[in-house]
């Protein structure tokens, strides 16, 4: 990988697990962690993490899933590669290959945010491999992480302007980064302060500031994404913090595109779900791949 220590922060909370890197078609290597034991389930974290986004999740499903946890191109410790797209169809590509590659079949789809977004749009290139997708907190609207708080509206938006992005990018500290990612937990308080750090360490990698502002610019596509999910075919539950930086009205309409598609909505909880609320988060998942998913089921919890 492209740092010798970059699993030290993984093994600070997954001890037996095989961290890897798988080469896509493309020579393109995606750091991924695969551990537990059960069928298949692939977890695609959000924008400007990495694999250990789950970190809380991910050991309430070992004993029930082989777990693989995945990061995207660019970021937390998979290739970065100059001139590399990370519009949505990029995204959804690099993952097919990733489940196509490592020959996974029957596989659960669990997504945060664009991870989700991702999570439903796969499942339209391979639903003979997949079982079905959760979708936690879809982001597929506009403005997206500008809505977290104040101090996101302002640097999210400079690092989508033109020249100065990047810069904006390789000025980001803990600080920044944590007032942002604070702004998507209704307690920000369960953000945990070492991962903070891990991922100011990953994107400390030459090319990292550039790819950061490309996902970022990249929310058009994430939004048009939404014209593939008619197409779906597998069962799917939409899961919503009742904080998520989405409105009402756009869950609600993500949730109709989706033929039979069924909506929870969590109380207390903002758009990092996985990280506030892993034990509910893993229970909505067990259940679901216990039981096939039927009808338009909206209720909260």
């Amino acid at each position: 990988m492209p740092a010798t220590n970059a699993d030290s922060y993984t093994r600070t909370w997954n001890t037996d697990g095989e961290i890897a890197a798988v080469a896509l078609p493309d020579g393109t290597r995606l750091r991924y962690l695969k551990t537990g034991e059960g069928p298949a389930l692939v977890l695609l974290h959000t924008l400007r993490t990495q694999l250990d986004y789950f970190q809380r999740l991910i050991p309430l499903l070992v004993d029930r899933f082989t777990i693989y946890a995945v990061d995207f191109p660019a970021l937390g410790w998979s290739d970065i590669t100059p001139g590399t797209s990370y519009e949505e169809p990029a995204l959804r590509k690099a993952v097919v290959d990733f489940i196509e590659t490592l020959g996974l079949e029957d596989v659960t789809l669990v997504g945060e945010s664009i991870g989700a977004t991702v999570a439903l749009t796969v499942s339209t290139e391979i639903p003979s491999r997949t079982r079905q997708v959760i979708a936690l907190n879809t982001y597929d609207y506009p403005q997206g992480v500008e809505r977290a708080n104040l101090l996101a509206n302002v640097i999210i938006k400079a690092l989508r302007a033109p020249v100065i992005g990047p810069v904006f990018s390789t000025l980001t500290n803990r600080m920044i980064l944590g007032g942002i990612m604070g702004g998507g937990l209704h307690d920000p308080k369960k953000l945990p302060k070492d991962f903070v750090l891990e991922q100011l360490r990953s994107g400390s990698r030459p090319g990292y500031a550039t790819a950061d502002v490309s996902y970022y610019r990249a929310l058009p596509s994430y939004i048009a994404a939404r014209r593939l999910y008619p197409r779906i075919a597998v069962p799917v539950t939409f899961i919503y913090g009742e904080d998520d930086w989405s409105k009402p009205q756009e869950r609600t309409d993500a949730a109709h595109l989706v033929p039979g598609s069924r909506m929870i909505t969590l109380r207390e909880v903002g758009h990092f779900s996985a990280l506030e609320r892993p034990e509910e988060i893993a229970r909505l998942v067990t259940e679901s791949s216990a039981s096939k998913v039927n009808g338009s089921n909206r209720r909260s919890a």
